[in-house]
Parts: C-alpha cells; structure tokens; sequence
C-alpha cells in the first residue's frame, strides 16, 4: 500500500462462534441487563430455548416479532414497546431483518425525537447523542454478517427506499454464531442468503475501500464460501453449514471496515421500490455486476485474483471467476430480477436512487448510466 495505509477496524465487543454457542446467550445477557426485549422474525417458536434460558437465568424476557424486512414503523412499534415494558437490553433472533430490527430499536430505545433525525438519506443523518441499549445479535441465517456491522437497514414505503441507520455505538456487545441455527433453512433461502454472503466477500475484497485487515479475512472466506456453498443448498452437512456460517461472519467483518459495490447499490434501491428479498437482488446481480466492473477496469489484478480464490486455479484469468458466478447462480437456479415485477421502465428511477447509495460510491470503478442499465437488463 506504497506507505500511505490509513484505516479503522471496528466490530461487536465479543463475538462467540460455534455449534452449541446459543446455551451460552442467557448468562452473557444477564451480565447486560434485567428485562430483554426478545427480537424474532416471522416465527418466534425458534425463540423458545432461549426464552426458556433467559428464565432460567432469572431474566424478564418480552418478545416483539418483526415479519418481512423492517420498517422505520417497525422500529418504532419496538421502541414503544422496549419503553412500556422498561426493558434494558435487546436481543436479535433471527435472520438479517430481525437483527436490523433489533440493532435499530436498541439505538433509538436510548435516543429520543423522531428516527428521521438519525437516519441516512431521508433523514437528517444526525448522529446518536446516547449509547444504544445493550444488544446481542444471534443470526439463523448465513448471509447478512449484520451480527457484527454498526448499522440498521430499514425500509420506507413511504419514500420507496431502504436506508441505514448508523452509528459505530450500534455495533453489537455480543454476537453468537451458531452454525446448527441454520441447519433447518431451506435449499433456497440457503442459496439466496449464501450468495448474499459471497457477494459481501467479493465486493469488499475488490472495492476503493479494500485495506489490509479486510483483505485477510476476504482471503480466506471466499475459498470457504465457494466450496461449501452448493452442498449447504443441495446436500447440507454441519461442515457446510459451519463454513457458510463463519463466511457470512467474515463478509460482514468485511464489509463494515471497508465497502461494497454496485450490488448492494443497486440493492437498497430496488428493495425498497419491490416486495423483493435483499439477498435475492443480490445473487441476480452478482455475475452481472462482476462481468461490468471487470470490462471498465483497467487494473484487473482484484478479479484476477478473486477467480483464483473461487475456483481454486492458479492460472485462472479474471473472465473465468465471472463464469464460475454466472455457473453457480444457474446451478442454484436463482430467479430474476423481472421475477419480481420489475421491468426496464424501472430503470432510471432504480439507477437516479442507486447513485445516492453509499455502497456505490465504493464500487471499484465510476460505471455510467448505460453500465448501471446494461447490468439490470442482464439479471432481469
């Protein structure tokens, strides 16, 4: 990095990863607080052996489900009822849209004035005047990595966009990865939310962000992710489960201490305009946006060497690692982007919000207005 490295490297305080970690939540919560506000997604039955551990524990538990990808109203519902409830810390139990949930209502819990005073984009962007609730992240999923990032995404359908919440106080106190969470989740939720956890891999590895420490952990996790990734789908062992698990970790270790990319800029738009789930916009885009970015680079060392990585080839080219994508999205047989009703007429307003979002801006290169159409076309 020619002497000039300058970068932060921040996550949750402590992070548990294992089989068998989730026994070990209720007596690290009860060093955190009295009365746990128990976020879950659409199923709260999954909450059950820990709700039965936090009483063992001598914990209050009160538990708020969130269904589908939260919303700033979602927030607020759980805000209120942390508040009327006094609870004085926030467990997230789920996938990625119950931990968001739960990262969110944690900061706001402690915050108080309007959410649109804190948040990017359609808000005021303010930043948070009190530290968060105590929050523990436990993801079900293999994918999002946002047990160990500083921000909430949170949708407004009201503005037709997803936007974060953000602050380095929301990083978690405690993350629990817990590979057999994920052992029940179907082949397809499997392939969406792994492929989110590739491209989390990719992007930071190849961004304008990139830096020594995140590179390390791109290294080894993306070799991780390519070789397990299709079992967990379509013969899932606890080895696969484990690596898909510990690579989605590391994506979000990545992620969070150096950028994305066009995926996840055209990700926040696109989710929050269509019922679409975020890491299925992701694996429509990924080949597209790889092939893309690689024709208008005139340094392909990063691509050179993420093929490398993917395939396991030492003299694979760049071209090859954007083939060894477009093969395993087909395998996996992930749908379309049309798949969710969205049709070319929708493009300029996609690519107008696109340009706003954070993550483009860390994209390796500056792609034109024809390049961001050009990749929609191809994963409709």
């Amino acid at each position: 990095m020619s002497g000039k490295a300058s970068y932060e490297f921040a996550t949750a305080t402590r992070i548990l990863f294992g089989a068998g970690k989730l026994t070990e939540a209720a007596p690290a919560a009860a060093t955190l607080g009295k009365h746990a506000l128990v976020v879950t997604g659409s199923n709260p039955t999954r909450a059950k052996k820990l709700l039965e551990s936090l009483k063992a524990e001598g914990l209050k538990s009160t538990v708020h489900s969130v269904t589908g990808e939260p919303t700033i109203s979602d927030a607020q519902a759980g805000t209120e009822c942390a508040r009327q409830n006094e609870c004085d810390l926030v467990i997230a139990l789920g996938g990625g849209s119950a931990i968001d949930a739960g990262k969110a209502i944690a900061a706001l819990c402690t915050n108080s004035g309007d959410p649109l005073d804190y948040l990017e984009v359609i808000g005021k962007g303010q930043p948070l005047t009190q530290p968060p609730a105590p929050f523990i992240a436990i993801p079900t999923t293999a994918g999002t990595g946002a047990e160990v990032t500083r921000n909430a995404v949170l949708a407004s359908p009201e503005d037709r966009v997803k936007v974060s919440l953000r602050h380095p106080l929301m990083l978690p106190k405690l993350a629990i990865v817990d590979p057999q969470l994920t052992y029940e989740l179907p082949p397809q939720l499997t392939a969406t939310t792994g492929l989110d956890a590739l491209t989390q891999l990719i992007e930071p590895f190849t961004c304008k962000r990139a830096n020594p420490m995140t590179d390390a952990l791109c290294r080894e996790a993306i070799p991780r992710a390519a070789r397990s990734l299709q079992g967990a789908c379509q013969n899932p062992t606890p080895a696969s489960r484990e690596d898909m698990a510990l690579a989605s970790l590391q994506g979000g270790l990545a992620l969070a201490n150096s950028g994305l990319g066009a995926v996840h800029g055209f990700a926040a738009p696109i989710g929050g305009m269509f019922e679409a789930p975020h890491g299925a916009i992701c694996a429509a885009l990924l080949p597209h946006v790889m092939e893309t970015n690689l024709k208008a680079s005139t340094d392909r060392n990063r691509y050179t060497e993420t093929a490398r990585l993917l395939t396991g080839n030492p003299n694979a080219t760049a071209k090859n690692g954007v083939d060894w994508v477009k093969d395993l999205v087909h395998t996996l047989k992930i749908p379309g982007l049309s798949t969710y009703a969205i049709t070319e007429k929708d493009f300029p307003n996609i690519i107008e919000k696109a340009h706003t979002a954070s993550s483009m801006k860390a994209n390796p290169v500056n792609l034109s207005d024809d390049q961001l159409t050009g990749i929609l076309q191809a994963a409709l």
